[in-house]
Order: C-alpha cells, then structure tokens, then sequence
C-alpha cells in the first residue's frame, strides 16, 4: 500500500469528520445565542446601563425566546443521545460456533494492521460491512469495552451466501477492504461524527410509532424536525467523509490477495444473482403459505450450479468447487443456515401467511409436495371460490374443473381471432380518433384518408363477443385480488411496533418485501395456472417439481412443462383459449373431470 495515498486518504476522512463536528458546533452557538443575549440584558439593569421600560420588556422577551430555545436544543440533545439508532437483522456467529471464522478475520486485521472486529455476524443478503453496536441505547444488545479501554470495534456483518458459494481464499479476499475499515474507525473524530449523524437519524424517526397522544406526537414530531435540519445541514460532509473512508479501506486491502479480489468479484456477481433468482422463485412461493426453505444457503449452491450448467461454465466450476467452501470454517453449517434462513423470511416476506400461527420450516426433499402442490390446490380452490360468488355455472355436480374455467375465459369457439396478435379491439370512440398506423397495427389493414367513416371499413369480426369475453376476465381479476386481500388481512399483525424494538426480535417488518404486490391479471394468470397444473396432475399423471432457478414447474413424464405459462398468458390477456385446449388434449388432461382442492 502506498503511505502517501494511505496518510491522504485517513486525512480526507478525518477532515470530513470535522466538518460533520462543525455543523454540530454551529447548532451549539445557534441555540446559546438567546442565552448570551439574555445575559447581556440581564447584566445591564444592575449596573444602571440598560434601564427603562423598554429595556425591560426587551429582557423579559429575550429571556422567553432563549429559555424556549434552550428547552428545545435541551430536547434535542437529549433525543440524539438516547435514541435507539437502527440496527440491522443479523445472526450472530459466536468464536465457539465459528473458531476458523474468527481466525481468519483476525488474521486479516493483523495483515492490515487495523484493529480486529469486535463480532461477526450473518445477514441473509450478497454483501458485507462494518457496524457500529456501542451505543448505550441499544441494551444487552450492545458491544461494550472495558473500563477505561479505547471504544469497541466495529461488528462485522458478512452476508451469509457467501460463506456457501464462495471459497476460503475468496472470502479472505472480498472480507479484506471491509476489515480494512476498523483502521478509519478507531479514529475519534470519525467515531464522534458517525455517533453524531446516527444519533440524528435515529430521533428524525421519532413521533412515527402508534399509540402516542396528541402532545407527545407534537413534542416528539417537532424534535424529529429539527433532527431532519441538521441531518440535510451535514449530509455532503458525511458522505464525503464516509467515501474518504471507503478509499482508505480500499488502499490498505490491495496489501491482502489483491489479484485473487479481482476474480473473486465475479463471484460476488454470481451470488447475488443466483440469491435474488432463489429468493423470489423459490423461497417466496413457500413463504406465501407459512413455510420456510431452513436450508436457502444450501439452495443457493444448487441454484448457482444449475445456472452455470445452463450457460455452459461447468467445466470452471467444477473445478473451483474442488477448494474448500467457505462454511467449513463453521463447527455446524446446517444450523447457522437454518437461522439465516428463518431470518431471511421475516426480513423479506414478514409473518406467516394463511391461517397458520407460525413459521413452519421445510426441506428441499419435501418442498415439491409441502409447498408446490399445496400452493397450487390453495390457488385453485380460491379460483373457484370466487367463480361461485359471481355466478358462474358450473359444468359438473363438483363444479372444480378446469373446463369450467376455460368456458369462463375463452373467446367461444368459432368467433374469429384478433389480428395481428390478439390485440383487444378499439370501441367507437377510439376508432373515430385512431391513427392510421394504430389501425394498421390492430386490425392488419392498411387505411388510409380521414377519420369518418373508418368505422364501416375496419374489419372487426366477433369484436363485441371478445370484449364481453375480456370485461368477464377483468371482473374475475378484480374479485381474486379482493380475495387474495382478504385472506392477507386475516394474519394478526406483527408484534413489537415501536421504535425501540430490535429489529431482529420482530420490529417493523418486513423491511425489504421481495416484490411490489402483485396485479389482479397476474393473480388471475397464476390461479389459472394453478388450477391447469392441479387438472394435470389428477388426471394425467403429472407431478410438481423444484427448478432452483425457476421455482415451481409441473413434470409430464418426468420432463418440464416450460411452455405452459405462455398459454395460460394468452388465454387470461387474449382470451384465446385454443393454445391451451391443444397442450390439454396432447397432455392427456381431463378437464371435464373435478379436481382435488385444499
């Protein structure tokens, strides 16, 4: 490492550190301002100077105005030291859990020469920092030093697929810049300017926590205020001052397997995607009905592997996969992966969904039957529910098959398709005001000349009977949606909503939802989807399977059904039905036949 490039990053840091104090001090003199006036004032009448009427009313005024001032900076300051600053969700890894964990990253500080971290934990996500737990507000969950001793490092937070996908050396070599980062840390102008902005950060959230009264969310609303101000005053100085910090780290670890960074980056890419693709494919279907995947780490090895055998990298991984993997140096993977696991739910998903009281965990053996049948006989059951409330005749005595569906959703048989493509027909008003390459793009037909008399000359057979078709479709994902709703809203709401609740012990989550929630048509698609798989499976034959990258897939004869989404899409979107009736008769499905329902 360079000593100039090393000296004028630390000096960058610090300077930033002091412009952060600055802003404080500044905020300091503001509010003694009224103070030291008042003082004046009150100095002058015994000394006969600042006599008369005037003058006194000045006094009393001033001595208002400074005396509220003061009791609002006193609240202030009070607030920032005691406020409970946020704290992520981690799995703490003890050195008698992890002992080769712990050797090696002390190991590592020693090479760089920085303090060692205080603590190691894991959290369920592709990424790793450092993370100040000294503050007293944080309870027994806070990492205190001896009496009399320099503050306690930094926590190392290590994000827990790395530990399975990547190799011992790629550890070593990604961990270094952040380990780097204790050396910047133990530097008190950055200890007492970080206190400082967590400590604002903190008390701007204060007066947002439920069953406060009018005057206590007044007091605390108008704290959270004031502790915004200064948070927008010192913010360029604090990102100045952590990038400074960054570029430090980051010169200091090119001493430690510079080289073997470079390469071990990739896989940093690769976990992340392979954990994203796990997460909201595999795991999210699970949690959607109180079950949790207890081995996800594990998962995101098969998920990584499958992937790199479809784009034909498995010749390197093979031997890669070869080194020792990163999750020896834990005395029992299988239960750190269980706990980052169950904390990866609650951080993505939240409670349990359904009727089911808790989380309940699931292996990879069993996921197809627990999960992937129960989800889809859950779906289908709900599709149907929803067809009896509006009305929808059923075909058979049962009344759950998938032909009574089909006849709910598809354009009948015999009205022309939409050409080209299947796009839904323009009503009067949009025909009178269409372009002409709209109508061309709609219908096929090139039309020329004005807008009047388009109406006789764009052809638009069974148009009417295809937005009846689309309206019933629309009317059937609007009340699936409010179905879906209703089930969501019968889960008792999470425990422990305060501010001052740890996170991991069951705050305000989840804090990270996977994804936006999802539309009436895409519900309607998935139940649809649903309902044909439960069709296949009872009167075909077919199974439910796991594709680590895919998630849930049915198997005919033992092979993937990758084409059946695409035609449940343009049977829900298009109405068009005739795609789906041909992979049904191909398949040997039986959809007259009713089908077994949660």
């Amino acid at each position: 490492m360079s000593g100039v490039s090393a000296q004028a990053g630390a000096e960058a840091a610090r300077a930033g550190a002091v412009a952060v104090l600055r802003v404080r001090g500044r905020a300091v003199a503001l509010a003694l301002l009224p103070a030291a006036l008042a003082v004046v004032l009150l100095a002058g009448a015994p000394t006969g100077v600042l006599t008369g009427p005037a003058w006194d009313a000045a006094r009393a005024l001033v001595s208002a105005v400074a005396f509220l001032v003061l009791l609002a900076a006193a609240g202030l300051a009070l607030a920032v030291a005691r406020a409970r600053p946020a704290v992520s969700p981690t799995v703490p890894v003890s050195e008698g859990s992890a002992p080769d964990l712990h050797r090696l990253v002390r190991d590592l500080a020693d090479r760089l020469e920085v303090p060692a971290p205080s603590a190691i934990a894991l959290t369920p996500d592709c990424d790793s920092w450092l993370e100040d737990r000294s503050h007293p507000a944080l309870g027994a969950d806070a990492v205190r030093s001896a009496p009399g001793q320099a503050p306690p490092a930094p926590v190392l937070v290590i994000g827990s697929p790395f530990l399975w996908w990547m190799r011992v050396a790629e550890l070593r070599a990604v961990l270094a810049p952040v380990v780097a980062g204790t050396g910047p840390s133990a530097q008190p102008d950055i200890i007492a300017a970080r206190r400082f902005v967590r400590g604002l950060d903190a008390a701007a959230a204060l007066g947002t926590e439920p069953g406060r009264g009018p005057l206590a969310r007044l007091v605390l609303g108008g704290t959270a205020r004031l502790a915004r101000l200064l948070l927008h005053a010192c913010r360029e100085e604090a990102a100045e001052m952590e990038r400074a910090v960054a570029a430090t780290s980051s010169e200091r670890a090119k001493a430690v397997d510079y080289g073997l960074r470079i390469a071990a980056q990739e896989q940093v890419g690769l976990a992340y995607a392979g954990w994203d693709r796990l997460l909201n494919r595999v795991a999210l279907p699970a949690w959607r009905i109180g079950r949790w995947p207890a081995r996800l780490d594990a998962g995101v090895v098969s998920a990584l592997t499958e992937l790199s055998r479809r784009d034909r990298l498995a010749d390197d991984f093979t031997t890669r996969l070869g080194e020792r993997p990163a999750c020896d140096l834990l005395e029992e993977p299988g239960t750190i992966d269980e706990s980052a696991s169950l904390l990866a739910a609650r951080l993505f998903h939240g409670e349990p969904a359904g009727s089911e009281p808790q989380w309940l965990p699931v292996d990879w053996e069993g996921y197809a039957d627990e999960v992937v049948d129960r989800t889809w006989r859950t779906e289908a059951a709900r599709l149907h529910r929803v067809l009896d409330e509006l009305g929808v005749p059923a075909s058979e005595p049962g009344g759950a098959t998938l032909a009574r569906v089909l006849e709910h959703l598809a354009v009948p048989a015999g009205v022309p398709a939409a050409e080209p493509g299947g796009l839904p027909e323009l009503t009067e008003d949009e025909l009178a005001t269409a372009s002409d390459d709209e109508l061309a793009l709609r219908t096929g037909v090139d039309i020329g000349g004005e807008a009047a008399g388009r109406a006789a000359t764009v052809p638009q057979p069974g148009g009417e009977v295809r937005r009846r078709v689309a309206r019933r479709a629309e009317e059937l994902a609007e009340a699936l949606a409010a179905e879906a709703a209703r089930d969501e809203a019968r889960v008792p709401a999470p425990v422990g909503q305060g501010a001052d609740e740890t996170l991991s012990a069951g705050g305000r989550l989840p804090l990270c939802p996977l994804q936006p929630p999802r539309t009436g048509r895409e519900l309607l698609a998935e139940h649809v989807a649903a309902m044909v798989c439960c069709s296949a499976m009872d009167t075909a034959g077919a199974l439910p399977g796991l594709d680590w990258l895919d998630g849930p897939v049915l198997l005919v004869q033992g092979r993937r059904a990758s084409d059946l989404a695409v035609r449940v899409t343009g049977l829900v979107d298009q109405g068009d039905g005739g795609p789906l009736l041909d992979w049904v008769r191909r398949t040997g499905v039986r959809p007259d036949k009713p089908v077994r329902l949660v």
